[in-house]
């Protein structure tokens, strides 16, 4: 993989002629640029080596009015190339970007000592050992100081050969391709073109790639390298003709990606690299995005991990795409030290789940432990974390007692879930069913039909005839017409208790005081409603028809799924409701 090395130093400390020396390409491709002698945008070179691989390279400016485009370069790189003059020594913006290159956490690369020709010796040798110290302090203690002149040529052998070091000792990480924007134009005939630093790979015409924030699909018409067209590019700069968007929806900051992990948000947990107060203010600088940023820091986000670190939560002022891992800048001016760290999760608990977020949760999020996020928000992707099973489970075994129907369970479960974690109404519901299935499976609830039961519960001590009377009762319920429950019961001899047993066990379902269906008939007369409701608006005349039986009993159930929102009433007929299954209604 190609890798990109950023320059970063004080301006007129010769990075662009020190990039033109080593590459033959003029970093400064504006106008404006040349003329006043100094770089004011993003700009970029390559060099090729001998191996064929090349390495590329953001030429940033160095005047202290363009640190925001210093950053945008910053943020897209690999490594950096430091570059100090001999004859000024390290100066403010020396100092400030190697400030904010320490921020960003980069650990490799080099540092040139340029305009050799126009000091004694020993005067390089003075700021060479200067800017080792300078060095010592960051993360990039121990890169290579190499002197040189961009100017005769002098050390710029040395110069390349610390390059291939730095890019032989750089590993990029593997993942889908990701290329955040840092400038967009039009070409005549062939639309929209975007260029920026490519992570990951390969990336082909064939790749479908998301473009965020919009959330809009992109075709790739070509890729070009170099200046060169390719069909395949793994990393490095690279310069894309798109389709399916126009110039004016590109900006600088989006993000053209195939990674599932990269989304939109606008309030972010992560880890800072050094203290910060609760509601600090600045500019944060993530990739090629610039937004304002403030700092939450109290109650809950008042974070400070076990190896001393602060964590909190970044509001940003407009959505940004970030993933997990990223690095960002907050930037609070010139005379105040930034500020870097790392995104541990872009979408961070909301609502119920926030509970959950201790210092212990996030230490191992920001420590890569598997499984961390899950245990961060106690639901994501569809999973639970294994305290809110067992939570949701132990809910739903005291709301039942010793036995219940699987439909109260499932919904006992789905109302601890909701306490529990943040869940919408289905997710909740789909997660029951999970939790009691578990339950099932590791044996602590045993499953019989419709009708869930503990294994250690005790049938009371009754007369053996009163379970033969329930069991026949449910016989006599069984119709689409059953006769008046306080009948049957009576003529079965089963006393109100062991009613009651039946329905809150599930068996029989009691619609009025004296009209009650066994769970069977019932849930094929409601399956038959909905059905026919699905076709077209359903009168109490057609299903009665339907179902061969009385105003009375019709009305009976239309009126108990009303009621359910499993239909609805309209003035020509029931409809489906917003609570209408895709398979039969389950008892209420």
């Amino acid at each position: 993989m190609t890798i990109v090395v950023g320059t970063a130093g004080h301006i007129d400390h010769g990075k662009t002629t020190l990039l033109r020396a080593l590459t033959g390409i003029d970093a400064d491709r504006l106008p404006e640029e040349r003329r006043r002698g100094m770089t004011i945008d993003v700009g970029y070179a390559h060099l090729s080596t001998d191996e064929g691989r090349a390495i590329d390279f953001v030429d940033v400016p160095g005047h202290d009015r363009l640190v925001g485009n210093m950053l945008v370069g910053a943020g897209e790189i690999d490594a950096a190339m430091l570059v100090v003059a001999a004859d000024d020594g390290p100066r403010a913006q020396t100092l400030e970007h190697l400030a904010l290159l320490d921020a960003l956490g980069l650990r490799h690369g080099l540092a040139v000592v340029t305009k050799t020709d126009a000091v004694p010796p020993e005067r390089v040798v003075a700021v060479v050992d200067e800017v080792r110290r300078l060095l010592a302090g960051t993360s990039l203690a121990g890169a290579p100081v190499v002197a040189a002149s961009g100017a005769t040529g002098e050390g710029l052998d040395a110069v390349r050969s610390a390059l291939i070091e730095l890019r032989d000792r750089v590993a990029l990480e593997p993942r889908p391709p990701t290329l955040a924007i840092d400038r967009v134009f039009s070409v005549k005939g062939r639309g929209a073109v975007v260029t920026g630093t490519l992570r990951g790979g390969p990336l082909t015409p064939q790749t479908r790639l998301r473009l965020l924030p919009g959330d809009r699909d992109v075709r790739i018409r070509e890729i070009q390298v170099h200046g060169a067209r390719v069909e395949s590019v793994d990393g490095g700069r690279t310069a894309l003709n798109i389709g399916g968007i126009e110039t004016a929806d590109l900006r600088r900051g989006m993000v053209l990606t195939a990674d599932p992990e990269v989304v939109v948000t606008d309030r972010v947990l992560v880890v800072f690299e050094s203290p910060i107060a609760d509601r600090a203010r600045g500019r944060v600088h993530a990739h090629t995005a610039a937004v304002d940023g403030v700092v939450g820091r109290g109650g809950r986000d008042a974070l400070t991990l076990a190896d001393g670190r602060a964590a909190g939560i970044v509001r940003l002022s407009e959505p940004v795409a970030l993933r997990p891992r990223d690095r960002f800048v907050l930037r609070r001016g010139a005379t105040v030290r930034p500020v870097g760290g790392s995104v541990l999760d872009p979408m961070p608990p909301r609502g119920t789940s926030r509970r959950r977020q201790t210092p212990e949760r996030v230490a191992a999020l920001a420590a890569g432990e598997p499984g961390a996020r899950l245990a961060l928000h106690g639901f994501a992707d569809g999973a639970l974390a294994a305290d809110v099973v067992a939570a949701a489970e132990a809910a739903m075994l005291q709301t039942i007692g010793d036995a219940a129907s699987v439909s109260t369970a499932r919904a006992a479960a789905a109302r601890a879930l909701r306490r529990l974690v943040s869940v919408n109404r289905d997710e909740a519901s789909a997660a029951a069913a999970g939790v009691l299935g578990r339950a099932v499976t590791a044996g602590r609830l045993i499953r019989d039909g419709d009708t869930v039961r503990r294994p250690d519960a005790i049938r009371q001590s009754r007369d053996p005839r009163i379970d033969e009377a329930m069991d026949r009762l449910v016989v006599a319920l069984d119709a689409t017409a059953p006769p008046s429950l306080a009948e049957a019961a009576r003529a079965v001899g089963c006393p109100p208790d062991a009613i009651r047993e039946l329905e809150r066990t599930g068996r029989i379902v009691v619609l009025e005081p004296d009209l009650a269906y066994a769970m069977k008939a019932y849930r094929d007369l409601a399956a038959k409603a909905l059905a026919m409701a699905s076709i077209g608006p359903l009168t109490p005349a057609a299903f009665r028809d339907a179902t061969g039986t009385s105003r009375k009993f019709v009305l009976a159930i239309l009126e108990d799924l009303d009621r359910r929102a499993i239909l609805r009433r309209t003035p020509g007929g029931h409809v489906p409701g917003p609570k209408a299954p895709a398979s039969a209604p389950s008892a209420p």
